[in-house]
């Protein structure tokens, strides 16, 4: 199937050109129809596959095609999303889309002044493109009005619920038109967030374009096995030894985000950090400079990550595993896109064999253990207060009992896992 027979416009037709694509994805292809068809819709796709032009493209016909019901000028299509990078995305795929149309959109979030937005929303844009928080504030200050909205999209709408955005979701689809189109994409829906999906759509198409908790087979998963300590060597070896390229890595905290870019500069590897403390400006510097290849590794916590669209981003890195199995899917879909091959790598310490598992349990396949190049990556020593000769043991924890820092401190009956240089675990006492 191509494009033309998805019964898109020409002008339509010609910004997909423009772009070099030639056949929708399998899910652009399910979605579509159902969304020009005006189906309140419940989409589930993994990230990569295509899923922002599923929506951007229907709803651009739509306006072109059809005059608002409204007579004074209002928005027509809202559309939210959990981050501000994933809205600049969304708008940057609103305006590439509509480039020989003459629509206009304008993007809302948070973390940078409000007067800008505000002179963008009195411009009258059809579409607009908001995160949950900032859109508050602006409706709140009567910046916003409601009343001609036709459509409303929730964008990684499992993420949005996840983050604790259900109430402020409430709150703004209360404000909107009882008579609209409703549609939800997002790569991963659990049971519980279909549940409260079925309370804010009427009668919807399901579409899964891909089996359920599934990655993308154009993703090359492997497990590097490493001590919690070892990390920042491994990471460090992988990127000298040439196995890792450009690499997006995934961190839990902004603490650590910080702490591994100073750490892979030092080891002259140009390397840059986002995360929420990191002023909006600095974000947008340090993701322009990883598309630019001015920066070889972008170091990222979960949220930030979000929205970066990178074409052909050749590794993701899980520096740290997700504690949500599902998070897994939306990291390491940030790589494989396009129909471009990408590599994931998963650098897991004792302490994260049950993330793993459970990640496993969720694919339903075991994720591939290498060796790590050249072998074995000794963790770095640690230096302390000398200990007193005269009441070394004193107190009723044994020696090193829940100590904090590169010691074994998994559950208690645990064996502390290693790797030997040919890449399987080993026990230790």
């Amino acid at each position: 199937m191509s494009f033309t027979e998805l019964g898109l416009s020409p002008e339509l037709l010609r910004a997909v050109a423009d772009r070099g694509y030639t056949e929708p994805t399998p899910v652009q292809r399910e979605a579509i129809p159902h969304v020009l068809a005006g189906r309140d819709l419940l989409a589930a796709a993994q990230t990569g596959t295509g899923k922002t032009a599923a929506f951007v493209l229907p709803i651009l016909q739509r306006l072109s095609v059809t005059p608002s019901a409204h007579e004074s000028p209002g928005i027509r299509v809202l559309v939210l999303t959990p981050t501000r990078e994933l809205a600049v995305q969304i708008e940057e795929s609103v305006k590439t889309y509509g480039a020989h149309l003459p629509i206009r959109s304008a993007i809302v979030y948070g973390g940078v002044p409000m007067a800008p937005q505000i002179a963008a929303l009195r411009r009258n844009p059809e579409i607009v493109v908001a995160t949950p928080g900032r859109l508050l504030d602006h409706t709140w200050s009567g910046n916003l009005d409601y009343g001609a909205v036709e459509v409303c999209v929730l964008d990684e709408a499992d993420r949005m619920l996840d983050m604790g955005f259900i109430d402020d979701i409430r709150q703004i689809l209360s404000w909107l038109p009882t008579e609209r189109q409703n549609l939800l994409f997002s790569a991963t829906f659990s049971d519980q967030i279909r549940r409260l999906s079925a309370k804010l759509l009427r009668n919807p198409v399901s579409v899964q374009a891909t089996p359920s908790n599934t990655a993308t087979e154009l993703v090359r998963q492997v497990v590097y096995l490493a001590d919690r300590d070892a990390k920042p060597a491994a990471l460090v070896r992988l990127i000298r030894s040439g196995e890792v390229r450009q690499a997006l890595v995934f961190v839990r905290t902004k603490h650590g985000a910080d702490k591994l870019a100073s750490h892979l500069t030092r080891a002259s590897i140009r390397t840059a950090a986002i995360h929420s403390n990191k002023a909006q400006l600095q974000r947008e510097v340090a993701l322009e400079d990883f598309k630019a290849g001015k920066v070889d590794v972008l170091v990222a916590t979960e949220v930030a990550a979000r929205g970066i669209d990178i074409t052909a981003l050749p590794h993701v890195v899980n520096y740290d595993m997700p504690s949500v199995p599902a998070d897994y899917l939306h990291r390491i879909g940030r790589t494989g896109r396009a129909g471009i091959d990408g590599v994931a790598i998963n650098l897991v310490s004792p302490e994260e064999m049950p993330q793993l598992v459970d990640i496993e349990r969720l694919l339903g396949a075991p994720i591939p253990r290498e060796p790590l190049p050249g072998g074995t990556v000794a963790a770095p020593r640690r230096s302390g207060p000398p200990a007193d000769r005269h009441n070394r043991h004193s107190g009723s924890r044994p020696p090193g009992a829940n100590r904090r820092g590169g010691g074994w401190n998994g559950l208690p009956g645990e064996r502390r896992a290693e790797v030997s240089s040919g890449g399987r675990a080993r026990s230790g006492d």
